[in-house]
């Protein structure tokens, strides 16, 4: 409204105030500033933010180092939500004299630097480095102020320091919680110090390595995404000998033991394999990944390893280790609700955690003693299983009250367990009320080999979900009104928070008006937040399905635009629509995870995603 304001004084001024011929005169002088500026190269800075278009880019990427460069739209909800955390990252970047800056491009004015770039989606953010317009790296970081800083400032300087001696080292393994060294040999061959296992010569264990090499070169690319941990680098002989290392590796060590027994650490091959010797005795508060000395390190896995061995055996849901918990892409979480105020519910995590080893899994390491197969945490346990479940406490008066509409619950239904496949958003319900290690085990197993259905959420039919033009389904209704053989049905699936669902509301209403009386088509919406169906699954709002009349329970999943006369069409070509050029659009709002508010990530089509 007070864009609109504005633009209605500028459209009436002259007639209010002066006489027309001068106001065209001055409206046309402003016109022909406004040309010069976009014609010049000269850089300008709104919020120490470097405000770029086609004519001074080439001069932003010879005068910065690092150049951050955001694409965004003047309409876009999630650029605007963006705005002031990325002006506190530029000015934060800029008091520390850093070599890098950020600025942001209009891309829907700016249309060439828009197609140059492949902008799709709003915001986009690419860094350039040296100058080099033809490679830019895609943003990876959170979309927050200290996120932006800290990805940038990894890539400014070196993403790992370097630690010179057992002083260094020490001091910086204790400097946070969490702290991540990778150990690489430099400089020792087969006439070296003896770094064989035991058995005095290097080969033993494989080719030498170096800071340059491609082991050391895959650390640094994790180092320089993983932005929430610190990360060092060693490869002098002491140090290797000061934390009894035999060999190439990435270490985690933690201030808190946490899931750890007192066993000493725990060794993972890296990658699996069947020829690594084996060191059995290490600092029990570090958690070591040894290097494949032929296959090396692979950047995802080990990011992933590092995600999941920085976690707790049993995390406590809370606005600080939401991200870390999400973040760690454990396939299965085992969530028990209860209310912290109560004693009796709180002593119910024993046995919670007494289950949560078992599944811990991912600790692998190949050969047993003196047998083959996979170790997992100690020698008495074999299993080839990756980390499959990761557990986590919720408590129902704090801040996990946010989550229980996601799962259909309120307070009164704690003490319960739930377990999430996360994949597919598919919840489990726990039905016996024991609360035992060997119950929750037991629960477990049955799920992941498929002896349980998922527990689906689904409301009460309204008792008029038929009589307005837009019909209101529930899981309940949803398959007898879908499947109708004789009924086209149109399914809007939606969320009452997403704004792109609230956007396009009054289109789904007049196209419900339209074609109310038509006997055989069908214009419905369901929310999915309240809602589950076993076999479609909604990873986005809103979400539009069409189900066909007739046999076979087709679904046809519409990707076109969204307005009346589109879903006309595509309604009268029973299904179809040519084939239609992609349309550029606002990024996807992250998923509604339980406990956290969407924030723009990644890339999209208008759509809020699950």
């Amino acid at each position: 409204l007070v864009w609109l304001l504005v633009l209605s004084l500028a459209w009436l001024g002259p007639a209010l105030g002066d006489e027309e011929e001068d106001g065209e005169v001055v409206t046309e002088e402003e016109k022909e500033k406004e040309e010069e500026e976009v014609l010049s190269d000269e850089i300008k800075e709104e919020d120490n933010v470097l405000v770029l278009h086609e004519h001074n880019f080439a001069r932003a990427l010879r005068e910065h180092q690092l150049l951050l460069v955001e694409f965004y739209a003047p309409w876009c909800g999630h650029c605007q939500q963006l705005a002031p955390a990325y002006a506190q990252a530029a000015a934060a970047l800029r008091n520390e004299s850093s070599p890098a800056r950020l600025a942001k491009v209009d891309a829907t004015a700016q249309t060439a630097l828009a197609s140059e770039f492949g902008i799709t989606s709003y915001p986009t953010l690419k860094l350039f480095r040296d100058g080099n317009r033809t490679h830019p790296l895609a943003y990876s970081g959170r979309m927050d102020t200290q996120g932006i800083v800290r990805w940038v400032q990894r890539r400014a300087g070196p993403s790992a320091t370097l630690l010179h001696d057992t002083d260094t080292a020490a001091a910086f393994a204790n400097s946070q919680d969490l702290v991540v060294i990778g150990f690489f040999k430099v400089g020792w061959g087969g006439g070296g110090p003896g770094w064989g296992h035991g058995r005095g010569q290097g080969t033993d264990v494989g080719p030498v390595q170096d800071l340059q090499g491609k082991a050391a070169q895959a650390f640094y690319e994790v180092a320089a995404e993983m932005v929430d941990l610190p990360f060092g680098v060693a490869e002098a002989a002491e140090l290797f000998q000061a934390y009894r290392l035999s060999a190439d590796t990435v270490c985690l060590f933690k201030k808190v033991r946490g899931w750890q027994g007192a066993g000493g650490a725990i060794l993972v091959p890296f990658p699996p394999s069947t020829h690594w010797p084996l060191p059995w005795q290490f600092d029990e508060r570090q958690t070591d990944f040894p290097v494949d000395p032929e296959q090396g390190l692979d950047t995802a896995e080990l990011t992933r390893l590092l995600r999941v061995h920085s976690l707790k055996l049993v995390m406590e849901f809370t606005n600080e280790t939401s991200s870390q918990i999400f973040g760690a892409k454990i396939p299965h979480h085992m969530l028990l609700f209860l209310n912290k105020s109560s004693s009796e519910q709180l002593s119910l995590q024993d046995g919670f955690k007494a289950a949560a080893g078992a599944f811990r899994g991912e600790v692998r390491w190949p050969h047993g003693q003196g047998q083959g197969g996979w170790l997992r945490g100690s020698p008495a346990s074999a299993s080839p299983s990756p980390a499959q479940v990761l557990f986590v406490v919720v408590d129902v008066n704090g801040y996990g009250a946010d989550v229980l509409p996601f799962f259909g619950m309120t307070p009164d239904d704690a003490p319960t367990l739930r377990l999430v496949r996360m994949e597919n958003n598919r919840k489990y319900q726990m039905e016996q009320d024991a609360f035992s290690d060997t119950a929750i085990r037991t629960f477990i197993r049955a799920v992941l080999e498929g002896r349980v259905k998922p527990h689906l959420l689904s409301a009460e039919p309204p008792e008029d979900w038929d009589k307005r033009p837009v019909k209101v389904l529930v899981g309940k209704t949803f398959e007898q009104v879908a499947f109708d053989e004789t009924k086209n049905v149109f399914v809007k699936f939606y969320a009452p928070w997403c704004s792109h669902c609230q956007a396009m509301a009054p289109a789904w209403e007049e196209l419900a008006e339209r074609y109310k009386d038509h006997e055989d088509i069908v214009i419905a919406e369901m929310d999915a937040t309240a809602n589950e169906l076993e076999n479609i699954t909604i990873h986005g709002f809103p979400t539009l399905h069409y189900f066909p009349a007739g046999p076979g329970r087709k679904v046809v999943e519409y990707k076109s635009a969204r307005d009346v006369e589109t879903f006309s069409k595509f309604l009268e070509n029973g299904g179809t629509l040519p084939v239609e050029p992609p349309v550029v659009s606002e990024i996807k709002d992250p998923p509604p995870t339980p406990g956290q508010p969407p924030v723009p990530a990644g890339q999209g089509d208008g759509s809020c995603g699950m």
